[in-house]
């Protein structure tokens, strides 16, 4: 399995999270967990997804996950599991 972690912060509007999972389901990416909080009128959510079956490299999803966010006006930004990992070792 090849984890990704994936974090999705904006104002908060319908089809947001529709939009990024038909994103996901679109390129073979299935979802293993996501947690959302909403303040207000704000979004903040993270996902794990699994991006073994993706066809594409590492920069193409990170590239495509930026234009979806920059369509629905908030900041997607994707990070291969193991490099997050390293980043948040105390």
């Amino acid at each position: 399995m090849k984890r990704t972690i994936v974090t999705l912060v904006g104002k908060d509007m319908v089809g947001i999270i529709a939009r990024v999972c038909t994103y996901f389901a679109d390129n073979g990416i299935n979802i293993l967990d996501i947690a959302q909080t909403t303040v207000q009128e704000y979004i903040n959510m993270m996902m794990i997804v699994d991006t073994s079956t993706y066809t594409g490299d590492f920069a193409t999803l990170s590239a495509e996950l930026d234009a979806v966010g920059r369509e629905l006006g908030c900041v997607i930004k994707a990070q291969q599991e193991e490099i997050f990992n390293m980043m948040h070792r105390i």
